[in-house]
């Protein structure tokens, strides 16, 4: 049977979640779906491949089944046919995964972001078992490779052997801090490997990554876009003179509070909308929010003084 295909070239944003006040709703917070849709109108407006609800970045654990569902429908909906949709339908084990898969299915989800089991370290035939299951909803699968939370590695080796079995699965969201992988995983598998750190997006790019599913173009769309496409089209001083102003603010991804930082980083650009997060997650200490505002002023400071290099996408 021939590999389900997606082309995942350009920028998929993993998307923050908008809250707002309701004492009725958990912690007080309830999912603020208008804004959200706004966001993802916005970002796509900026020139961005696509969207990623329900990522880490967007609070999926803190979410009731109803607002998990809910996002990734105003997600489809907000898209509207201009980019892809790829839903996060991570899950402890592979029965919560199947489920909010064959949902993301119904609700119109062009494909999935899979981690494998979380919270249990899962060893390699429950890793393979988690996988297999999802692949027979019949989306195309991004397996999310995050051994720093999940504490298992989807190392080449293994990678090779779940994409000879899985018809589905067509790419990694490579997350851990290793760039070695980028040429090692095009080696070894026929998987399109995609960035997922942000502060380790260039090298990755330049070792040949096809995709790039970011946190911090929730705050710099267009200039986010810029930077992949200098890349692609082989501008690489360009794209370096770029990144190197934009990297020190990319680092809080990487960084426990990644997302109260990014959530900030929105909001002092001033463009679109971060707020509060849900717990357990509360607010940046004073010390990080010092630094996050420091990061994100050089970075905006950067780009107020230049002129695009490239032309955007329509």
């Amino acid at each position: 049977m021939p590999k389900n295909t997606i082309d995942l070239g350009g920028v998929v944003v993993a998307t923050t979640l908008a809250f707002k006040e309701d004492p009725s709703a958990p912690a007080g917070l309830a999912v603020d779906y208008d804004r959200y849709a706004e966001h993802v109108d916005w970002l796509m407006t900026n020139g961005c491949r696509g969207i990623g609800p329900n990522g880490s970045l967007g609070e999926y654990s803190s979410l009731t089944d109803e607002e998990r569902r809910r996002v990734v429908q105003v997600a489809v909906e907000a898209v509207g046919g201009r980019g892809v949709v790829i839903a996060g339908v991570h899950g402890i084990g592979w029965h919560q995964s199947v489920r909010w898969a064959e949902a993301a299915a119904e609700d119109g989800a062009d494909a999935v972001l899979l981690l494998p089991p979380t919270i249990y370290r899962a060893s390699r035939a429950e890793v393979l078992e988690h996988y297999r299951r999802v692949d027979a909803v019949g989306l195309p699968i991004m397996a999310y490779n995050n051994p720093i939370d999940t504490k298992v590695d989807l190392t080449p080796d293994l990678l090779a052997e779940m994409s000879a079995e899985l018809d589905n699965l067509v790419a990694v969201k490579e997350f851990s801090g290793d760039v070695r992988r980028v040429i090692e995983i095009h080696d070894t598998t026929d998987l399109d490997v995609i960035a997922g750190a942000d502060d380790l997006l260039f090298e990755s790019l330049v070792a040949g990554a096809r995709g790039w599913f970011a946190g911090y173009p929730n705050a710099f769309p267009h200039e986010a876009v810029e930077l992949y496409e200098l890349v692609q089209q082989g501008d690489v001083s360009a794209a370096l003179e770029l990144y190197r102003e934009l990297v020190p603010v990319f680092r809080w991804d990487s960084r426990t509070e990644f997302v109260q930082a990014i959530k900030l980083s929105i909001d002092l650009a001033g463009c679109s909308y971060g707020g509060p997060t849900r717990p357990p997650r509360g607010p940046l200490s004073p010390e990080h929010e010092e630094l996050v505002r420091r990061d994100t002023a050089r970075a905006l400071a950067f780009l107020a003084s230049r002129t695009p290099t490239v032309a955007q996408p329509a």
